[in-house]
């Protein structure tokens, strides 16, 4: 029997990051110690506070059940009340906020609520796969807007062709940037909020690592701006913010109108997130901003290792305020793939080619600052060991 799979299955690409964790394990089932820098998963470990809130919720027999679709009432307060503390922003928690299986399940899902087949969805490029992927799954048609560093990798929206504009239906931005690691200044959200107005274009802004800051920087909300919510939503996932990446769960909020057709969709294809989970992202997002500010120093003190390591062999990666990421230029003359099969293949460390977030990625590679401490300073070294061997080193 010769099975016939869907289009939109046949065309699916493989995803970046399980194709490097297959590299990976290729890598040392034959008996090469491999060092990852390519995803960005914490290792830190989450608080103790989130963890004796998810022992406790989960011995309570009422949490073994089907979990409410739009999450706990408790928990769409708890993310309320986090933005009005965080942002001086006032949500309503029973119209403008859904819970998410992650926010890349959001993500995924939301081109499924707003764009019909032929649809355009506008997409910063470089970007995270899933705004194009889960596009795809729509049957829309993926418009890349290219990021530069000479204009501080934020699009020109002024710059979008007419014909591209005309079908669009969804703008995607994410800020502090994945994986180019950039800040968008507040005008530049004003500026967004104000061009999907003007175009009756949705306005997703994925917001995952807007906690994971350096030098003292702090990120805005895109929901800040009064006008937003007639347009805009947010993405806000706990796995940046709180070390939870593993426990998949995070939020939409923003227009009432949207998070009610992304809930609709959430309600027709899972069952919510498991009760013990939102009870313990209840405990996180009460969690000290000591906490969070003692995490990024240590984060910060990874960034400056990093940073000084790559100039040390000629290349000069720009200094991040935000995210968990170094995007940093390739040595002269190779493209991002050769780099990173380079580094895989002479000294077992494994960076994200740029490209593989987009055409205008390449000429980049990105390193994730989740891997312990020491291990990190080997890899470092061995990249170092693999460029002077080479002899490639930008001046």
């Amino acid at each position: 029997m010769s099975i016939q799979f869907a289009d939109r299955i046949s065309n699916l690409p493989p995803y970046l990051f399980a194709e490097l964790d297959k590299l990976r394990d290729a890598r040392r089932a034959e008996g090469v110690d491999v060092i990852s820098l390519g995803i960005g998963d914490p290792d830190l470990p989450t608080p103790d506070p989130i963890l004796d809130a998810l022992d406790r919720a989960a011995r309570d027999p009422v949490n073994h059940r089907y979990p409410e679709y739009y999450g706990l009432d408790e928990l769409r307060e708890a993310i309320a009340a986090w933005y009005a503390r965080r942002f001086q922003v006032d949500l309503d928690p029973a119209t403008e906020i859904v819970p998410l299986i992650g926010s890349k399940e959001g993500i995924a899902h939301l081109p499924l609520a707003l764009v019909n087949p032929g649809d355009t969805v506008l997409m910063t490029d470089p970007g995270y796969p899933v705004y194009a992927i889960g596009t795809m799954l729509a049957g829309g048609v993926s418009h890349s807007l290219p990021l530069t560093s000479e204009r501080g990798w934020i699009p020109d929206l002024d710059d979008i062709p007419a014909d591209a504009l005309a079908n669009a239906r969804l703008l995607w931005l994410c800020y502090p940037g994945n994986p180019t690691a950039a800040v968008a200044p507040f005008e530049f959200f004003e500026e967004a909020v104000d061009f999907a107005r003007a175009n009756n274009v949705v306005l997703a802004q994925d917001a995952a690592y807007s906690e994971v800051v350096f030098d003292g920087y702090r990120c805005r909300s895109i929901l800040e701006i009064p006008e937003a919510r007639d347009v805009a939503v947010e993405f806000h996932s706990l796995s940046k913010t709180y070390n939870m990446t593993g426990w998949r769960i995070g939020w939409m909020a923003g227009n009432a109108e949207v998070v009610e057709a992304l809930g609709r969709v959430k309600t027709n294809v899972d069952s919510g997130i498991f009760q013990a989970v939102q009870h313990a992202a209840i405990a996180a997002l009460n969690i000290e901003q000591d906490w969070i500010d003692a995490r990024n120093a240590h984060l910060q003190d990874r960034r400056d290792r990093v940073i000084s390591a790559l100039r040390n062999v000629g290349i000069a990666p720009e200094v991040p305020k935000a995210s968990l990421y170094v995007w940093s230029p390739t040595p002269a003359g190779m493209t991002s793939v050769d780099f990173a099969a380079r580094l895989i293949n002479e000294v077992g460390v494994i960076v994200t080619p740029g490209v593989g977030f987009g055409a205008y990625g390449e000429g980049h590679f990105r390193i994730s600052l989740t891997t312990p401490d020491d291990r990190l300073d080997e890899a470092l070294e061995r990249i170092d060991e693999a460029l002077e061997r080479s002899g490639t080193v930008r001046f």
